[in-house]
């Protein structure tokens, strides 16, 4: 997955410390401590890393009586899969830089002594020849053992990670990632849902039931720039692009027709990708990224669009001097964009719902799942 960094306030880039909270933390001083008994399970630290095409990006976090609290994470874009759609290898400086960001993260799966991960890599890793000799390779000098997830299972675990801000009233919603190497597309049918959907994070597990349809497109920000550039888009290249994209999901509509499905029942699209939350805090007018403001807000789908054609029309330099974007993605916004406007002409929709979380916190809400960390509150009995 393609995205921001942990740190509120920084560069979608830059190297990230723990958001106050987390994804799904209490508020600080929410919880009543004389109301929540933890369970074994609710005192240890669990932790999920998803080695994408562009970004190395890990949480630590312990459960707690909503959710869970980020106790620390770490972000850096890696660029792992450069070149890979060229090559079909991953290249050894994208595997240095890999190895060095992956170092930071083992020393900070030691210090917060976590017992329980899920270590996964992606698309770079799925096509290229060399993917699996390389995290053997992380695994003998780094003690790492990251598994190959498949397309599939990234779908199912990004939905149940941002399930919390699916508008349960919408009879549709589709959940796309729009990730370095590989775009997920997950339509929902929430007509399926159970007619009291709490928010506790095991139950967010159950939005799984509602997909109706997944796919899976091979093209993200950094293939999908490095065939068509990424610094010098010009109004051509960029239809060129969404063309592009919208060939590769012709035939999935096709199948579903989804857009058939949308006339007269509500609808919403969910975003959880570096390309919408970096377009929401241009629109938002945000001095530097924060996740605080970014998580959760709704944007008009024509304001989307003016934003979009408004990167469109920056230079290269204007694009690294937007505080929201930075040198690291400058080349790669437009290439999201294109992906973007593609699904937006593809299913058209007024809404859009933007999503700071994912894969690893859908990751970290079925490890917690699994070893029983969200059974209900124990009152504590008081004496007297």
């Amino acid at each position: 997955m393609e995205g921001p960094s942990e740190k509120a306030g920084a560069f979608p880039h830059d190297d990230g410390d723990p958001p106050a909270g987390g994804p799904f933390g209490d508020p600080a001083g929410d919880a009543d401590p004389g109301a929540w008994e933890p369970s074994p399970a609710q005192l240890q630290s669990y932790a999920a890393l998803d080695l994408g095409t562009n970004n190395c990006r890990l949480l630590v976090a312990r459960p707690s009586r909503r959710g869970f609290r980020v106790v620390d994470a770490f972000s850096r874009i890696i660029r792992l899969g450069e070149g890979v759609s060229a090559t079909g290898r991953l290249s050894e400086p994208a595997m240095q830089r890999t190895i060095e960001a992956l170092r930071i993260c083992s020393d900070k799966l030691v210090r917060n002594r976590v017992l329980r991960s899920r270590l996964v890599a992606t698309e770079a890793c799925r096509i290229a020849d060399n993917g699996a000799e390389f995290l053997d390779r992380v695994r003998n000098d780094l003690g790492l053992s990251i598994e190959i997830l498949s397309r599939e299972s990234e779908a199912k675990l990004a939905v149940s990670g941002c399930a919390s801000l699916i508008d349960t009233r919408s009879d549709l919603a589709m959940v796309f990632d729009i990730g370095g190497g590989s775009s997920e597309l997950i339509w929902l049918d929430l007509t399926r849902a159970e007619a009291t959907w709490r928010r506790t994070l095991a139950e967010r597990l159950e939005a799984q039931h509602c997909i109706a349809a997944w796919t899976s497109l091979p093209v993200g920000v950094v293939t999908l720039a490095e065939r068509f550039g990424g610094r010098h888009v010009t109004a051509e290249h960029f239809e060129a692009m969404v063309r592009h994209v919208e060939e590769m999901l012709r035939p999935f509509e096709a199948k579903h027709r989804f857009r058939e499905r949308m006339r007269g029942a509500s609808t919403h699209l969910l975003g959880t990708s570096g390309t919408v939350t970096t377009v929401a805090g241009i629109q938002l007018g945000l001095p530097r990224y924060d996740r605080s403001k970014v998580d959760g807000c709704w944007l008009r789908v024509d304001a989307v669009r003016d934003t979009t054609y408004s990167l469109l029309g920056r230079s290269y330099e204007e694009r690294v001097a937007e505080p929201c974007i930075g040198r690291d993605r400058a080349d790669l916004v437009l290439a999201g964009c294109a992906i973007l406007e593609a699904l937006l002409r593809t299913w058209p929709c007024d809404r859009l719902r933007v999503a700071d979380r994912g894969l690893r916190e859908g990751i970290l809400a079925m490890l917690m799942a699994e070893d029983g960390a969200f059974r209900p509150d124990r009152k504590r009995r008081h004496p007297g």
